[in-house]
């Protein structure tokens, strides 16, 4: 099956629920699928249309020959689907929350085309990895290994297992050798940038970083929780932060 012969929207399982006056986008990260959303997705719904989907990376997606490990090789590409997929259902001025990787994506889609989005929030993002991938992959393993949320490290680890192997490596290879600080100066979206007290894999300095150097109006918010994945081990606590930015009530 190629992408001429199915619509985006089957492709990357993308759906829209909920209810409210504004949408809003939750884009996974590295190694997940929509299903990382959960937790908070019942808060959500209450206020906004939410659209969720998968990359064509994810485990969940069913036609593997969608993915190609070349093409996306930047977040150029993903970027374009995620542009594809809101023509397609027809948004404009939506709220996106990207996770880890999905921020970025988020800030190339846009400078791409800007009236798609009203704000854009990043939770765990980071436009370089400092450390080289042995390292960082340590720090990955600590993460998760050293969580005391045994029920969040079998989802996630689940989420990842699902992935193909051959999209694995070039996958994270391609995050490793992306850099997107010039990026960042483009963006003229309002953003939040949600950032974890105790991040391993973005330290605290990443997001004033970021907020420095993004052209929009953008604040820093922090979730007082431990880890990468918020959405996952601290779902209140990110909650809050989102209310509290987006002025909905709980």
């Amino acid at each position: 099956m190629s992408m001429l012969q199915t619509s985006l929207k089957a492709a990357m399982n993308a759906r829209v629920i909920g209810s409210g006056s504004e949408t809003m986008i939750l884009a996974h990260g590295f190694g997940g699928d929509q299903s990382l959303w959960d937790k908070i997705l019942p808060y959500l719904t209450k206020h906004y249309h939410v659209l969720l989907f998968d990359w064509l990376c994810s485990g969940t997606v069913k036609d593997p020959n969608l993915y190609d490990p070349l093409k996306y090789a930047s977040f150029d590409a993903f970027a374009d689907d995620l542009i594809a997929l809101m023509d397609e259902l027809h948004l404009t001025s939506s709220v996106l929350v990207g996770h880890s990787m999905s921020g970025m994506i988020g800030c190339i889609a846009s400078i791409k085309k800007p009236q798609l989005f009203s704000r854009l929030i990043f939770v765990g993002s980071s436009p370089s990895i400092e450390s080289d991938y042995g390292n960082w992959t340590s720090s990955f393993a600590k993460l998760l290994v050293d969580n005391n949320d045994p029920l969040s490290i079998e989802h996630y680890f689940k989420c990842l297992k699902s992935m193909n192997p051959e999209f694995v490596l070039p996958l994270a290879k391609a995050i490793f050798r992306s850099d997107e600080r010039e990026t960042l100066e483009k963006v003229t979206t309002p953003c939040t940038i949600v950032q974890v007290k105790n991040d391993l894999v973005v330290p605290n300095s990443v997001a004033y970083y970021m907020q420095k150097k993004i052209k929009g109006e953008t604040t820093v918010e922090f979730v007082n929780a431990d880890r990468h994945y918020p959405q996952l081990t601290a779902p209140l606590e990110l909650i809050h932060v989102l209310s509290r930015v987006l002025g909905f009530e709980i």
